[in-house]
């Protein structure tokens, strides 16, 4: 699904990944869970590119549901990985870069136990790594974000040109609209607001999140912190 000219949101993806087109090549912002390879691969073929098209991945933080298909996508393609230092340390071992915690994550910490029995993200260290205010040259210049709060290292991206935040988990959309890392899941809740404040100053129009629908019209839906 294109969402504005040049981006597009890849369908029936946990969670979401959106790609990016470039004269120089395609973009993917997070891998979905593993097996969604090849997903995303027949969307690449859709738009009559080659997998060997694909010359970035960004990595916004490395819970499963974002980095469970890096590996089989930088197998097939040879794109180079781009994710923070944090993050890249924790995909490297083929895990979290934080421990869910807390008394309400009780069921969330066993379910992610028997997702884990089945569901492993091979590790994948980054080739690159990304630090606030690093600008990626796609997109009249897509601007890294430092948004740790859902987890240490976690990044977003923005760019000032179009207007488009693409936010990972540090802030979901929900049918309410726009709220911020989820309290169970977010690794520092003080750092999640900040992070949550700095993205609404950036004045984005539109918000594709890790989870939910893309927001449209989105500077005055962001979350209240």
């Amino acid at each position: 699904m294109e969402i504005v000219a040049n981006v597009h949101l890849i369908p029936n993806i946990v969670a979401n990944s959106y790609l990016i087109v470039d004269p120089d090549g395609l973009m993917l912002i997070d891998t979905g869970l593993p097996g969604n390879q090849k997903k995303i691969l027949n969307y690449i073929s859709g738009l009559g590119r080659s997998p060997s098209n694909l010359k970035r991945i960004i990595i916004t933080h490395a819970d499963i549901d974002h980095t469970g298909s890096l590996y089989a996508l930088k197998k097939a393609t040879g794109a180079r990985v781009y994710a923070s230092a944090i993050e890249s340390e924790a995909m490297s071992k083929g895990r979290p870069s934080r421990q869910i915690k807390g008394q309400r994550s009780f069921f969330r910490r066993l379910l992610m136990g028997v997702v884990g029995r089945f569901m492993k993200a091979a590790p994948v260290r980054a080739d690159e790594i990304l630090s606030e205010g690093q600008i990626l040259p796609v997109l009249g210049g897509l601007r890294v974000v430092e948004t740790s709060s859902h987890t240490p290292g976690h990044i977003s991206l923005f760019s000032p040109t179009i207007g488009i935040l693409f936010t990972g988990d540090s802030i979901v959309s929900r049918e309410e609209g726009l709220v911020r890392s989820l309290q169970h899941l977010t690794w520092d809740e003080a750092k999640a607001d900040e992070s949550a404040r700095k993205q609404a100053a950036l004045g984005a129009r539109i918000v594709c999140s890790g989870h939910g629908p893309v927001v449209m019209d989105a500077v005055n839906k962001f979350p209240k912190v």
